[in-house]
């Protein structure tokens, strides 16, 4: 299924977060089926019972709520039907008795339904509208329609229907059949669904979730009746059940022949406790460390061409996310937008590549190494690395090698290039690159934060008596086997997708940016000028992960938020790429209007970490960043830009913000 699509409105839309698409292939038992489905269905969707209780009590102060809660609940009822089978309306003497891809949905009674049936229907007439009454009207008729003529209990559903042959060997078991059907009964195709429109977020996500469940039940949902297998007619329209695809097939048949909960050996393992190290590694003093000084000559980046608004993501809510606005999605993370691409990951980063290496002014031959840092790439033999230096037309390199060091990409990249410089004497090419927005899926704290960026540095050997531009080098990993498993992707439990646990990537990165500023507060200034390596710094650049969190970590630490500088309010997380579009974004915006030396540590998945403090001069920035700007993408603001630092001591640097 398409990560996004843009549909005639010029919105982003999300198909897998109204159509379940569950990977088959990586689902091994029904307790993993069991987890997945819970996570997407069961954790957000009432009970009947619990709508009953919520109107008895007073607790839908409007429509909006009502209406969510019951179209939730009829997302959970459609659970299995949604993700494992097709329907298929066939008449009982057609329908086969003996193949192993027809099911018979096995259903109970809805116990007490009239009642609750005639709450809902009472509730939703007395609640008053929550912003467009004549748009909420229509959203209820679909809704209703298929609440009110529901006619069997949710809770007990199996996964695994039986067969028809199964179901004969059980002849006092409930079937679905409907008394009249109509093959070319009115459903809703997927461009109606992509398509619909509201002026209202919410409501336009309820539409579409309404319009999705209207296509669940493609006959006169007033016509469905249960009966007994063994009371079947020949006459009689049965609703069976056929596996979407062969992936869903094979699951089935694997459970009927396994005890259902069998995992693979070797699937689950318990992890050592976590132990420091015999000594703390220092950071690496690039002027002491080596004899050939690394200069930065270039850095180029390129930013998704679409923006996902916070509005967009409210227009796409899915049926696992619980209630949120626009608003709480900015307060939570401090992200008004993120930057989406059509592009492959290759292409964004290969563009990068092309301008940072035209704006160092060099050639395919002079370049010595290639090393490319993302955590998304899609490409693995040859490696992205490799792949760059074929697409660049570089005949050797000393090396071109992927590295997969997440948000603090930048870091280990620029230590890695650090490194090689003193083997080869010549540029290094550095390329960091993400692509996040296909690897999402419905999971909802990767969805408000990640973003698509790449960008690209050519770092060569600093001319005779310069200093350099990079300081101060360090980088970390590993801890506690909860903040090293903190992001994961792909992740089975997610159907593939990536998934945050916000609290074991707050501890993380806590615990390293305390680590990072003692660390520069006791080193001496490499230079010999400052007090101490702190000294130095005048301007805080880190990896764009959550402003919010990075905010509260850094006033935890003693530093304050004019000391830091930030576009995540428009770019959102993206990890490897987020220093280096950040510093770009700083220049753009006038914060770095100078030579200044900046901090920039990174921290993310994997409990891997590192920063540098190195010089950033205005002069490197390659104009392509600029390209997203000219298709739309927003420019970063500033709040504060009278007190830009031109150069001044880390205390006296004022920044701007964004948003």
């Amino acid at each position: 299924m398409q990560p996004f699509v843009v549909n005639q409105h010029g919105r982003l839309v999300f198909p897998s977060n109204f159509l379940p698409d569950l990977d088959f292939s990586v689902i091994e038992t029904e307790a993993q089926l069991d987890g997945v489905i819970r996570r997407d269905f069961e954790t957000k969707a009432p009970k009947g019972t619990e709508i009953l209780a919520r109107i008895d009590t007073g607790q839908y102060p409007t429509r909006y709520e009502l209406m969510r809660d019951v179209a939730l609940n009829l997302f959970w009822v459609n659970r299995f039907a949604m993700t494992m089978y097709d329907k298929q309306p066939v008449r009982w003497r057609d329908t086969p008795r003996n193949r192993d891809d027809f099911f018979l949905p096995i259903v109970a009674h809805w116990h007490d339904s009239e009642a609750k049936i005639g709450a809902v229907a009472k509730a939703y007439d007395e609640l008053g509208p929550t912003w467009d009454a004549a748009a909420e009207d229509a959203i209820w008729r679909d809704l209703f329609d298929v609440f009110g003529n529901r006619t069997h209990d949710a809770t007990t559903l199996p996964s695994i229907k039986p067969t028809v042959a199964e179901a004969l060997a059980n002849p006092g078991w409930l079937t679905l059949v409907l008394e009249d059907y109509d093959p070319d009964y009115g459903t809703h195709s997927f461009d109606d669904i992509v398509d619909c429109h509201a002026d209202i977020p919410e409501l336009e996500a309820l539409q579409r979730w309404s319009m999705v469940l209207h296509n669940q039940y493609p006959w006169d949902r007033s016509k469905v009746r249960l009966k007994a297998v063994g009371d079947l007619a020949d006459d009689d329209v049965l609703v069976t059940f056929r596996p979407r695809n062969p992936d869903v097939l094979r699951f089935i048949n694997r459970m009927k022949k396994s005890s259902g909960d069998d995992a693979r050996p070797g699937a689950t393992q318990t992890a050592a406790p976590s132990v420091k190290p015999v000594r703390p590694y220092p950071p690496t003093d690039v002027r002491r460390k080596y004899a050939v000084l690394p200069r930065i000559e270039s850095l180029a980046v390129v930013k998704g061409e679409i923006v996902c608004s916070n509005e967009d993501l409210i227009r796409n809510a899915a049926y696992c996310w619980s209630p949120m606005s626009a608003e709480d999605i900015s307060s939570k993370t401090g992200i008004e937008s993120r930057m989406y691409t059509t592009r492959d990951l290759s292409e964004i980063s290969l563009d990068a590549a092309v301008a940072a290496l035209k704006h160092a002014g060099r050639k395919a031959e002079e370049i010595g190494a290639v090393i490319f840092c993302s955590c998304t790439s899609h490409r693995m033999m040859p490696s992205m690395a490799t792949w760059l230096s074929g697409q660049l037309g570089i005949y050797q390199t000393h090396s071109s090698v992927d590295m997969v060091a997440a948000c603090a990409g930048l870091p280990y990249g620029l230590s890695e290039c650090v490194r090689l410089l003193q083997e080869v004497e010549r540029p290094v090419l550095l390329v960091c690159g993400e692509k996040f927005s296909d690897k999402i899926g419905t999971v909802r704290p990767s969805r408000m934060i990640f973003g698509d960026g790449a960008a690209a540095m050519v770092i060569a050997p600093a001319p005779e008596g310069h200093p350099g531009d990079i300081d101060l080098l360090q980088t970390y990993a590993s801890g506690p086997f909860s903040q090293v498993n903190s992001i994961i992707w792909p992740n089975p439990a997610f159907d593939n997708n990536i998934t945050v646990y916000g609290p074991e990537v707050k501890d993380l990165a806590g615990r390293y940016l305390g680590q990072m500023i003692e660390e520069l507060q006791a080193l001496p200034d490499p230079g010999g000028v400052e007090d101490s390596a702190w000294s130095t710094v005048e301007l805080v650049v880190p990896h764009q992960a959550n402003k919010t969190m990075v905010l509260k970590l850094a006033a935890a630490s003693g530093l304050s938020e004019d000391k830091l500088f930030f576009n995540i309010e428009t770019m959102g997380n993206t990890s490897s790429a987020s220093i280096p579009i950040a510093i770009a974004d700083a220049v753009a915006a006038g914060v770095i209007d100078a030579p200044v030396k900046i901090f920039a540590p990174g921290f993310g998945a994997g409990a891997v970490a590192g920063y540098s403090v190195m010089t950033i001069d205005p002069a490197v920035i390659a104009p392509s960043w600029s390209a997203a700007v000219e298709t739309g993408a927003p420019s970063p603001t500033a709040t504060d830009i009278d007190n830009v630092p031109t150069g001044g001591k880390f205390e006296d640097a004022g920044i701007a913000f964004g948003g």
